[in-house]
């Protein structure tokens, strides 16, 4: 290609122009070139990828042009029969392998085109005999690569040859003399089996594994470690998508790897991509569950292997001098790897089966006198807890006693690890870390500031005060605050701008812990603060800047606005200057500046009105910003290069995507301080809810990050409270509750819209609840097809976690499923009672709103609902479903009395259940029933009656955990004693109700019941003296 711009683009012109005027000219003179000899390799190269482009039917994701028209069916069918020939033509003529690779490219994308339709009929005969060919080898190679790249497109074709491909593949697998056709056949055979449609069918494959692994071992002794490397990537690949296909001979597979993983003599990158293998089955829990903790022997040889690559570690004398850019001096490839790998392994399979296996190997490396090995010991230590938490709090004694003594090392750099482990454990293992040793890690971290010979473990032990202190109570925090604030207050004068950065960081958090008991310390550290915020303005300083910001934010919530007032006018005043300074785009300052003001906001209220105007603009800008996105082809041979950090690449089916992910942490920041000044300034916010409202709105549907869809929902209620109450305070000038009707109609078909298309069941969750509260909000306002929507979305919701639920039972049945396993099962199916939960508060909020004229809705919903009172169903499911009865019944009166004869047995069944939330829900709605029942009711009085005693007379009817069931059932046997006297026996049931009072711990259902009795005896209802003299004794004692 030429190096000039001018002639590229005018050759790109020229290009576009005979795309347009003269297709089938270009395609073909493209196609001709490709198997010409005579053609300069470098112009086949180039030909092949021009017609690749051609015969995409999408345009080039990189383009914003529009795309032109497919050109396929542009051409004359002779124009496609040539078309189709030259490039099979091009594959035989033996071109040079970069050719035949952009070849099989092209051929590979028309494919995709024509064989759903059943229009290249030539095409699989074709590869079938190029593949079948081992004397041809480049050949044969280019047919299997095809295979590999149709597999999705010709699996279901090749049904009925199934034990053909199969001998084709056993035969490519075992060529003789051409690594590249075993590799090309491997591909094949992996993709081949991803595509099959049943397990049976992925059976009849069964038997080729031996000759896959024999691919990778063939040219591992042949020490072709390229090759070897793109066979595990593939074998990779299929432990991630079809772990059940290797459960057979899984032991042989996993011992292999763990092979390859233990020889130091091969490339780090060979043995990186062994160890990802056996991690890739362990987590592959959805389809082979429990499969690898089978296997403890080869666990532990991982995890023997994990932690020997953590050894790759040494004595950097850049690490010692603590700048920010050296933190992994002396870290070696493996180091990383074993890192990550170990934190994975442990989330995979779970403490039960690593926390026996490190128990034995921790011990053996902190007691070795290679500092490497302590340094490793805490390492892992650090990066199992949070997939071992459970097992680790068990042996709670242990691990800290193990971690403590590593801070008096003689290494610094083991010292880090232990301050390292500290932290990361009072995350993962806290509250409980804190509650039980608090006396020994404060003071252990608090002597680790006093290491001036070593800043970076300064800095450390700075951050875990962080750490440590953002799962501490006060009352935990309080006393140790002296000795801790003065220390910080010393590193924060050190000349080391790392430990700066980690003492601002750790004041922060202690204020932030600590809350009012920091106002003793304000006075003495604001001046440090303040001081940093208005002199650290070198370009080297951005961070320690931004640190401060966030520091005193903190502090000022902390201490309240009557302490921070006259501070906060100094601190805006900076702030405000700073937001109108140009600002690089990977400065910093801006994302901890849009928090700061968000804090500041929290904590001066209503006062922070004034500075609106200059938050907004800024803010709004950084929430309105595009997702830094680059597509490629995965084929392509154009990597998404970058030395910047935050550039995430993955790739999804035929498109490698690189993200700039700091743009996103930028976005979904500005989208949770929106989300913020909302809350916090309710009606002050209407000005701004026109821009924000459609910033916000789309973001509901942002599936580039989790964190902005989260804050857009969070801030739909906060937007319409905003509105409402602006407009009922007449702080809304020219607006009334029209604008709150235009705005709801904005946000609600939104968020069941995007509720719909949700992908994770936690967010589905947070979508009710935010739609929930809108309704609230706008009750009446919505119109039918708006609350049709909502019921036929709920429905969907209900059907979907329905779904998810069977296919976890699936999982219950697969061979290797055990108790660990369970465990994790039960943890996502609780995920999906909170579905539930929210789908509940929807349809109470529907039935209080819309009363009777919601019951159309409902019959249709009841059909969902119903089963989840069935004993099959966990007890929250059934408390769910009974709630919505209930509040049928309650709101909808006479119109719910069709439904009695449905639920109201379920309720007096339910009023005897094991669990105490499901009798308080039930018994509460024999209660309902008892007031608004009337005639329908009155032939179950004598069963709930019955009912109603057993829980009031249980012998631990009043423990904590039974009282609300208890307060309840006193409540609905005074509803029947109201409601229905005629039927019961007066004379022995009200003195039983008057001797359960009064009812104290369920402070609504007390009011209901007094209420009761003051009404009961305001009509006479208790006619005899000795019950009136009770009565007066009860009156008077409430």
């Amino acid at each position: 290609m030429s190096a000039s711009n001018a002639d590229r683009a005018a050759a790109e012109a020229a290009f576009h122009r005979l795309r347009g005027s003269h297709p089938e000219p270009l395609a073909l003179r493209l196609a001709s070139s490709l198997a010409a000899p005579a053609t300069p390799a470098e112009l086949r190269a180039m030909a092949a990828v021009l017609l690749r482009k051609l015969l995409s039917p999408t345009a080039s994701p990189d383009s914003s042009a529009a795309a032109p028209p497919p050109l396929w069916p542009l051409l004359s069918p002779d124009g496609q029969v040539a078309l189709k020939a030259h490039l099979l033509a091009a594959l035989q003529s033996d071109p040079p392998k970069p050719i035949a690779k952009k070849v099989c490219d092209a051929i590979s994308e028309l494919a995709t085109l024509l064989l759903p339709e059943n229009t290249w009929a030539e095409l699989l005969p074709f590869l079938f005999r190029a593949a079948s060919t081992p004397e041809a080898p480049n050949l044969q190679e280019s047919a299997l690569l095809i295979f590999a790249r149709l597999a999705d497109y010709i699996a279901e074709s090749l049904l009925d040859h199934l034990m053909t491909i199969h001998n084709l593949l056993a035969s490519a697998l075992a060529h003789p003399t051409s690594p590249d056709v075993r590799i090309a056949a491997l591909s094949a055979a992996v993709n081949l089996v991803q595509c099959l449609p049943t397990n049976a069918d992925r059976d009849k494959m069964q038997d080729l594994l031996p000759a896959m692994m024999r691919a990778l071992t063939d040219c591992l002794n042949s020490s072709q470690e390229a090759s070897a490397q793109e066979a595990l990537e593939l074998l990779v690949e299929l432990a991630g998508a079809e772990p059940r296909f290797l459960r057979r001979q899984i032991a042989d597979v996993a011992g292999a790897m763990l092979q390859i993983a233990e020889a130091a003599q091969l490339e780090d990158g060979t043995r990186h991509l062994a160890v990802e293998f056996v991690i890739t089955l362990a987590e592959a829990r959805e389809r082979a569950p429990g499969m690898m903790r089978r296997l403890p022997q080869f666990v532990g040889r991982l995890f023997q292997v994990l932690m020997q690559m953590l050894l790759d570690v040494e004595d950097d004398p850049a690490w010692h001098t603590a700048e920010t850019e050296d933190e992994d001096a002396g870290e070696g490839n493996n180091y990383g790897v074993a890192q990550e790998c170990l934190d994975r392994l442990a989330i995979a399979i779970g403490g039960n089966a690593v926390v026996p296996i490190a128990s034995e190997l921790l011990p053996q490396y902190l007691s070795a006198p290679e500092w490497q090995k302590h340094h490793a010991a805490l390492i892992t230590l650090a990066q199992i807890a949070e997939g071992c938490a459970k097992v680790m709090l068990k042996n709670l004694e242990q691990v800290v006693s193990m971690i403590l003594n590593g801070f008096q090392h003689p290494h610094p750099r083991v010292r880090w690890a232990a301050i390292n482990a500290i932290g990361q454990l009072s995350t993962d293992l806290g509250p409980d870390l804190q509650v039980q040793y608090h006396q020994k890690v404060l003071p252990a971290l608090a002597n680790a500031m006093d290491d001036f010979q070593n800043p970076r473990v300064q800095a450390h032990a700075a951050s875990a005060i962080l750490n440590f202190s953002e799962n501490c109570t006060p009352e935990i925090l309080t006393p140790y605050l002296d000795g801790i604030v003065s220390k910080l207050l010393v590193l924060l004068q050190n000349g080391k701008q790392m430990v700066q950065e980690g003492a601002l960081t750790a004041l922060a958090s202690v204020a932030d812990s600590s809350q009012d008991h920091f106002k003793k310390y304000y006075d003495a550290v604001m001046p440090y603060l303040k001081a940093i915020l208005m002199n650290a303005t070198d370009k080297s300083n951005r961070m320690l800047r931004a640190k401060s910001m966030e520091c005193i934010s903190l502090v000022g919530m902390a201490v309240g606005k009557d302490k921070f007032r006259d501070d906060a006018k100094q601190v805006m005043e900076v702030l405000m200057a700073l937001q109108g300074t140009p600002m690089e785009t990977d400065d910093p300052i801006t994302s901890y500046m849009l928090q700061a003001w968000a804090r500041l906001c929290k904590c001066l209220g209503q006062d922070f009105l004034p500075y609106m105007h200059v938050v907004m603009p800024p803010l709004l800008q950084s929430a309105q910003l595009k997702p830094d996105v680059t597509i490629t082809s995965a084929e392509s041979d154009d990597e998404i290069e970058s030395d910047d950090d935050s550039i995430e690449t993955i790739t999804l089916g035929d498109k490698r995507i690189g993200i700039r992910t700091s743009v996103l942490e930028e976005k979904a920041t500005a989208c949770n301080m929106l989300c913020c000044y909302a809350d916090e300034l309710k009606e002050g916010f209407f000005p701004w809810i026109d821009q924000v409202a459609p910033t916000l709105v789309p973001l509901l549907k942002f599936y580039f990050h989790e964190e902005v869809r989260r804050a857009a929902v969070a801030a739909m209620p906060e937007l319409l409270r905003s509105a409402k109450l602006a407009v009922e305070k007449g702080q809304a000038p020219g607006r009334d509750e029209s604008y709150v009707k235009q705005l709801s109609d904005f946000i609600i078909p939104a968020l069941v819209e995007a509720l719909h298309k949700e992908p994770e069941t936690e967010m589905c969750s947070s979508m009710l609840d935010s739609l929930n509260e809108c309704m609230q909000l706008s009750g009446c306002l919505l119109d039918e097809n708006q609350v049709r929507a909502i019921s036929d979305e709920i429905k969907n919701v209900i059907i979907a976690s329905a779904t998810r639920k069977r296919d976890r039972s699936e999982r219950t049945k697969a061979e290797d499923f055990d108790a660990d396993e369970g465990e994790l099962l039960k943890e996502e199916n609780e995920q999906e009672e909170e579905v539930f939960d929210q789908v509940g508060e929807c349809l109470g909020t529907l039935i209080k709103t819309f009363k009777a004229s919601f019951l159309p809705f409902f019959d249709e919903l009841s059909v969902y609902v119903t089963p989840m009172l069935g004993k099959d169903k966990t007890a929250e499911e059934r408390r769910i479903a009974i709630c919505i009865f209930d509040d049928i019944a309650e709101q909808c009166r006479e119109s719910a009395l069709k439904y009695y004869d449905t639920y109201v047995p379920f309720l007096l069944e339910a009023s005897n259940d094991d669990n105490s939330d499901v009798r308080q829900a039930a018994v509460y709605g024999l209660g309902v029933c008892a007031e608004f029942g009337g005639l329908t009711f009155r032939p179950l009085v004598g069963e709930a009656l019955s009912k109603l005693n057993n829980v009031i007379r249980h012998p631990e009817a009043q423990h904590a955990d039974n009282i609300m069931a208890y307060d309840n059932a006193v409540s609905a046997l005074g509803k029947i004693c109201q409601f229905h006297r005629d039927g019961i026996d007066a004379a022995q049931v009200i003195p039983a109700w008057l001797g359960c009072l009064p009812i104290k711990d369920d402070k609504i259902e007390a009011k209901v019941v007094h209420d009761q009795l003051c009404s009961m005896v305001e009509r006479y209802l208790l006619f005899s003296v000795s019950m009136a003299v009770t009565v007066e004794y009860f009156l008077h004692f409430i």
